[in-house]
């Protein structure tokens, strides 16, 4: 495989900002926060309260549950590079996934390097976002070990703490669902606060759709042709401090209803991100929607070699990726399942696009973030825990599966897809990916 080519959009000169916030800088540089060893970004915010309400809402997700047996964890990653800042976060019961993007006409600073980090959002950081005012100037640095966050008044520093492992299962499956996603709507600033308004009150218990009556966004518990499937709607009102700031709202959702996203364009540059989950109580970690796709493992040294090809924010184009490296498209889907599996895929809705996240390069996460997967495998493994019954018309398969307790009857091949007898399957019928007994027999009998 060959490097690709890569640059960074770089803002303008440093020397060329007002003395304020020359002032600022100067203090940047003498601590050292520029070292190109820890340092990705560093440099001034050019619509600091805007981005300040951006990541104030961000602040908000994290802090929230809306299970109440839910640990709280509260953990923003921020990828730096390719002239932009993404930070990304879930809510704490992880059905909700929020993402931040400050692109170059957003950022006036340099980029030093490429790379990704993850910081928690504390008392004092979200205390110093509220009060930044309309014009006031703010630096920001991003670096391997710490986040800082520069005013007059003085800096707040959150350094690097452990990322949590349901965070990356997390990852893995929203940049499915969103690759997936088709836009549904386009609403205007006025229609934003009107949908802002027409939340319905209370904890929703059931669906809401999003519908337009007229010119006017709405919701009803009532599916109807064009509606927008949103589950735990209560949710969306995470955005009530941002909706009326946003200049358009898209809304998406996969074709099957399973998740849904509102992209605000918040306008220089920046844009927000809000993902929900079909349910309140169905967090991204637990989707397991591209088992599947991992069924078949690549060598290692061809994952490895895609992941020293790109670096943090890059764009990563499956298509291109296939043409310029002569691979067939259905390894480039198991390439692409592999990295997401380790949180090292994102997806930009906005740009239809996959990014690059620069974590740790972990193979093991495959199969211990997968738990599915894994005991699957450990079924394969057995002298006869995979029975095949018989073959039917149409390459319909029934097999027997040894469970925890007794044996469970998967058919594989149908033209209704596959089923299973397992507790699993009868609860969630495949909409959150196969169980484990499904994925033995698929892959011993495809």
């Amino acid at each position: 495989m060959s490097d690709f080519a890569y640059s960074y959009a770089r803002p303008s000169a440093l020397e060329q900002r007002p003395d304020g916030n020359a002032l600022l800088l100067s203090a940047f540089a003498e601590e050292g926060l520029n070292a190109e060893t820890a340092c990705f970004f560093w440099g001034r915010l050019r619509n600091s309260w805007l981005a300040a309400r951006g990541l104030s809402t961000l602040a908000k997700v994290v802090a929230s549950r809306f299970v109440p047996q839910s640990a709280a964890l509260r953990d923003p990653i921020v990828t730096a590079g390719a002239g932009q800042l993404r930070f990304e976060a879930f809510s704490s019961c992880n059905g909700v996934y929020a993402r931040l993007d400050l692109g170059p006409e957003a950022l006036d600073g340099e980029f030093l390097s490429s790379g990704t980090t993850n910081v928690d959002f504390n008392e004092p950081m979200v205390n110093a976002l509220a009060r930044i005012s309309r014009t006031e100037p703010v630096l920001l640095s991003v670096g391997q070990q710490e986040v800082v966050l520069e005013r007059a008044a003085g800096k707040v520093v959150e350094r690097k703490v452990a990322l949590p492992e349901r965070w990356i299962k997390g990852l893995t499956s929203v940049q499915a669902y969103l690759a997936l996603m088709e836009e549904k709507l386009r609403l205007t600033r006025a229609q934003a606060i009107q949908l802002v308004q027409s939340i319905p009150a209370g904890s929703a218990k059931a669906d809401y759709y999003l519908v337009l009556r007229g010119a006017r966004p709405s919701f009803t518990p009532v599916a109807s042709a064009g509606a927008v499937r949103v589950g735990g709607v209560h949710r969306l009102r995470l955005l009530d401090g941002l909706l009326p700031l946003c200049e358009a709202v898209r809304v998406y959702a996969t074709p099957d209803g399973q998740a849904s996203a509102f992209v605000l364009e918040l306008g220089g540059g920046q844009r927000f991100l809000l993902a929900l989950s079909a349910d309140v109580w169905r967090g991204f970690s637990g989707e397991g929607n591209q088992l599947e796709t991992l069924m078949d493992e690549l060598p290692p040294e061809w994952v490895g070699g895609a992941n020293r090809l790109f670096r943090g924010n890059e764009v990563f184009n499956p298509t291109v990726f296939a043409l310029e490296h002569d691979l067939a498209p259905a390894t480039v889907e198991r390439l692409c399942a592999s990295l997401s599996a380790m949180g090292l895929l994102g997806f930009d809705l906005a740009e239809n696009q996959h990014f690059y996240r620069r974590l740790p390069f972990k193979l093991g996460r495959i199969l211990s973030l997968n738990p599915r997967l894994k005991n699957a495998r450990a079924l394969l493994d057995a002298a006869d825990d995979v029975q095949l019954v018989g073959v039917g018309a149409g390459g319909r398969t029934e097999v027997r599966v040894r469970g925890t307790d007794l044996w469970h009857t998967v058919v594989v091949g149908a033209a209704e897809g596959a089923r299973c007898t397992c507790p699993w399957f009868s609860s969630n019928q495949g909409q959150r990916g196969p169980c484990k007994h499904i994925l033995a027999a698929q892959m011993r009998y495809r």
